[in-house]
């Protein structure tokens, strides 16, 4: 049975780590070269890092913090924020990315995920989407959570998974920051409707949370920021519970 993977994530503002309440109210959260070590450290199975302004300012992810961060860690490590084309990837993967995350760009451009999956592997493409329930339904939102689509998150995951995608970052705006439990529903929903890996994001406050979105959200792996950021759970003693709960987990 394949473990279950614990990725701590790095959203970064102007260099900095920070982290909100449903994609506002942003916070310094501290230095992403110190954090990602500080996750390697602590046996994180990967390490996420999201230049979360990079597509609403219209300029490229920062590749020179990309290679500091890559540097400091020994842990497999996904980049995204402003990636729209081939040219991008490749200048990531350079810098030390192993895995890149698209979201608004996939949105824009479908074929986009067909040419990375192509170009460079279904295994180093990410499609991010990030949703919020409105109007009795889940939609995708582009621009950091700015821009609702008119896209059904559960058609949207089907198709991108059929493009090539290795594999879906699904973050509930309506659980992200909360720290009230991730959205176990609709993780499983996405979970049962493709055959790629599922990272749930939105909502880990506890180890419960956690057990609950690998066990009623069918989800491979649990992205969580702020928990781990200001050390209100420690990754190893989090991978030690979900142990002892029978989860199959690396614990190192």
């Amino acid at each position: 049975m394949l473990t279950k993977r614990i990725i701590p994530c790095l959203d970064i503002k102007d260099g900095r780590t920070v982290k909100g309440v449903n994609f506002v109210d942003l916070k310094d959260a501290g230095d992403p070269v110190e954090l990602a070590a500080l996750y390697a450290d602590q046996y994180a199975d990967e390490l996420v890092f999201l230049d979360i302004t990079a597509t609403v300012e219209k300029r490229k992810t920062l590749v020179d913090l990309v290679k500091r961060v890559a540097a400091a860690i020994n842990i497999p490590f996904t980049v995204g924020g402003g990636i729209s084309s081939v040219e991008d990837v490749s200048a990531l993967l350079n810098a030390g990315a192993d895995k890149i995350s698209i979201n608004s760009s996939a949105v824009k451009k479908p074929e986009l995920v067909n040419e990375l999956a192509l170009e460079f592997g279904s295994q180093c493409v990410v499609v991010a989407i990030d949703t919020r329930f409105v109007e009795n339904n889940h939609y995708v939102h582009t621009r950091g959570g700015r821009t609702k689509t008119e896209l059904k998150t559960l058609e949207w995951v089907k198709e991108v998974a059929e493009r090539g995608a290795g594999e879906i970052l699904l973050t509930s705006m309506d659980h992200d920051g909360t720290k009230a439990g991730f959205a176990d529903k609709l993780t499983s929903q996405v979970s049962e409707l493709v055959n790629i890996p599922v990272i749930a994001s939105g909502g880990g406050g506890n180890t419960q949370h956690f057990i609950d979105v690998f066990g009623k959200g069918k989800a491979d792996a649990a992205l969580a920021a702020s928990i781990f950021h200001y050390k209100e759970v420690d990754i190893r003693e989090l991978k030690k519970s979900l142990a002892e709960t029978g989860i199959p987990i690396r614990e190192h």
